[in-house]
């Protein structure tokens, strides 16, 4: 009989890749994985793993047990599924991968909940980039993760895992609502918000901007490059016949709510990261009224544990309630 936990090994260096990333994900030593691998190729009586530089390859064999250790996987979670579901409280761990914006906004509403609602509940959140969250979650690292999906950019597709729509929010322009006073304790003027071509410098002129295309000489804050809101907003500014000039790069979105509500910089941004707070920015609406999609996914077999269930429930309710609420001006 084949050792389940080794053959999971097999699989974990299928998919991550070193002996190093699999003892890092299972908490293990290199040379424990190492040993359990060899050992598993003695149960087998087959190679199982080939030297290919500083790394190892899978054989036509290993990659075999990898397909089947897959399916048994699935079948022992289907199996913890019914196991909880059998007790009368909700119980066991639930560990949610989450980005940023759904951080703010819907955890601390949710977390709450659940600990009144279901306090034998175990629930550990990290926050991650969605692209790298659903990849996590289908590799077991996560149980549950919240994702987005901006206009035209589908999220990552991966086997195994379902998805579950929580919610939609508008993308506006944040612009600073409020024109900064000089030492005269005059209110600041600014270029003629008309004039795209126009460099606006930092902290005067963005009050007047009312439109996408009149942010064409402002300057932008946006997240890193490789993010998916970054690819949306660069090409919604293209679409709007002009390069933006990015002069802050930041994935924390609190940072750039600081740098439009101090007058330095303007921003596409969705509705989600002004729920619960108020702000001075000004949120101008698109021509196309883009909406960003946000949802949950879970690996199938575990979508009937008691626990996940509970979590996107809540998380349901909580989003539900933002969306009831009214637009910041």
């Amino acid at each position: 009989m084949l050792d389940v936990r080794r053959l999971r090994l097999l699989r974990e260096l299928k998919l991550r890749g070193t002996l190093a990333g699999v003892a890092a994900a299972l908490n293990q030593s290199p040379s424990s994985v190492s040993q359990q691998l060899a050992q598993l190729e003695s149960e087998v009586g087959v190679e199982l793993l080939r030297k290919s530089g500083r790394r190892v390859q899978l054989t036509a064999q290993a990659e075999i047990l990898v397909g089947h250790t897959a399916a048994v996987l699935e079948r022992l979670e289907l199996a913890e599924s019914e196991l909880d579901a059998s007790f009368s409280q909700t119980t066991g761990l639930v560990r949610i991968a989450v980005f940023q914006s759904a951080a703010l906004a819907l955890m601390p509403a949710a977390l709450s909940l659940l600990a009144a609602e279901h306090p034998l509940l175990r629930v550990e959140m990290t926050q991650r980039e969605p692209e790298t969250a659903l990849y996590e979650t289908w590799a077991r690292d996560f149980d549950l993760v919240i994702a987005e999906q901006y206009p035209g950019h589908a999220a990552p597709r991966l086997p195994e895992l379902d998805r579950l729509n929580l919610t939609t929010d508008a993308l506006r322009l944040a612009v600073p609502g409020v024109p900064p006073a000089d030492p005269a304790g005059e209110a600041a003027s600014g270029p003629a918000a008309d004039a795209p071509d126009t460099a606006i410098p930092a902290g005067r002129g963005f009050w007047r901007i009312t439109s996408l295309e009149q942010a064409a000489g402002a300057a932008w804050v946006m997240e890193p490059r490789g993010a998916a809101s970054r690819h949306w907003a660069e090409q919604a500014c293209r679409q709007a016949g002009f390069e933006p000039d990015v002069r802050f790069e930041t994935a924390d979105l609190q940072a750039q709510m600081r740098l439009i509500e101090s007058g330095n910089a303007v921003a596409l941004m969705p509705d989600l990261v002004w729920a619960d707070r108020g702000t001075t920015a000004q949120l101008i609406d698109l021509t196309a009224a883009p909406h960003r999609t946000v949802f949950t996914s879970v690996r199938r077999a575990s979508a009937a544990r008691p626990g996940i269930i509970a979590c996107r429930e809540v998380l349901a309710r909580v989003a539900a309630a933002q969306s009831a609420a009214a637009p910041p001006a």
